[in-house]
Order: C-alpha cells, then structure tokens, then sequence
C-alpha cells in the first residue's frame, strides 16, 4: 500500500498540517490542521480522498483552527488525548488573546488513549505520549515517520509557558519517549521544517547539554 504524506502549512501562525492518505482506500486523515479549510478540501478532492478523520497531537487554538468546519463539511471524526479537551473548550478565549478569530468549538468523538494503534484510512498510527507543551500532547507515528506537534522543533522543543506547559515534562517525554522510537524516524514539527530524530539527539542543544536548559 502506498501511503500519501503531504505537509500543508494552515492558518494564521502557519501550523503544519500533515495529509495522510491511501489510493487504495481512497481515505485521508489530518493532523494538526490549524485552517484553511477550503485549501485541504480542495486538495483531497484533486488526490481523491474522502476525509474521515481528523487527529490532533494537542489542543492550542492554532491547531484545530479548521476543526469545526471540517467536521461540518465531511462528517469526519476528530480525535484527541482527554488531556487537552481543556485546551479545546478554551480555544476561543485562547484566540482572542492573541488577537485572532476563532469559529465554533469543535466537538470531540474520541479521547487518545497512550501507547494504542490507530487503523485510520489505512494507515496504522502508534500513540505516544509526550506530555510538556500541554498535558494531552502526543505524537503520532506511521512507518519511518512520527507527527511531534509542538513537542519538538528542529534545533528547538516546544514551548512551555502556557498553561499546562512543563519543561522538565517535556523534557521527558523526548528524551524517554520520543527518541527511542528511533535515529531514523522523519519528524514532522507543528511549526517550521521536518527533521529527523537522530539529528536532533545528535544537534538540539535542548536535548544535548548546550547549556540551555
């Protein structure tokens, strides 16, 4: 089976949102789609994909900026760790203190539980939980690649100075959970270019010493 990926960045604060499909199926998932919702529709129409799911690596209104709509427009489901569902709820309030719109509040369909595999649209995606930048982050990986969100950036880890965020947590939870699944796996950030695990245990000066945290 051959899997589509495709890095879409959305929304005001240009999140990116992975695209994850199968030919075969004719299904798509999103990650982390923070808008721009005519703009992916558009795009699964011309790959010829319906959209059934949507999954969120966390929370904060950026992400789940094209949720609603979305959701209204396919009928699809949207997925979540419970931790976050606090973030969700909040979006709003979150958004207009940045000085951003923010539509409906979506509805979520199904909590995330730690350490499960996902069969959506064809892809088998392992759950893991990587706490920090919010309490219900995760990140979520298929084949040789992994969706970190804002746990990991390359040359950079996400920030924790919002509510819920932890440094030592999130610290944690790369260094313990993330990297372990190995040098090779692609990572795919919220924000900014993909790198690959090794190349941030080898270079992240938050995960070497560096004298940064």
């Amino acid at each position: 089976m051959t899997v589509i990926h495709e890095v879409i960045p959305t929304g005001p604060l240009e999140v990116n949102c992975q695209l994850l499909g199968s030919k075969e199926q004719g299904e798509a998932l999103l990650i982390d789609p923070g808008g721009d919702e005519d703009r992916l529709l558009k795009r699964l129409d011309k790959l010829g994909l319906k959209l059934t799911h949507i999954i969120n690596t966390h929370g904060h209104f950026d992400h789940i900026g094209a949720v609603s709509a979305l959701k209204e427009r396919t009928g699809c489901q949207f997925w979540i760790h419970q931790g976050d569902e606090g973030l969700v709820k909040e979006a709003g309030r979150h958004a207009s203190a940045w000085g951003l719109p923010f539509g409906p509040v979506p509805s979520i369909d199904r909590f995330l539980v730690a350490d499960e595999k996902l069969q959506v649209a064809g892809i088998t995606l392992e759950v893991v939980h990587t706490p920090g930048h919010t309490p219900g982050g995760v990140c979520l990986r298929w084949l040789d690649q992994v969706a970190v969100g804002d746990t990991l950036f390359a040359g950079s880890v996400g920030r924790t100075d919002l509510p819920g965020g932890n440094m030592e947590q999130l610290i944690d939870s790369i260094m313990n959970r993330l990297l372990p699944l190995g040098d090779n796996l692609q990572c795919h950030p919220g924000h900014g270019p993909s790198s690959s695990l090794g190349r941030e245990k080898r270079s992240n000066p938050f995960l070497t010493g560096g004298g940064l945290y």
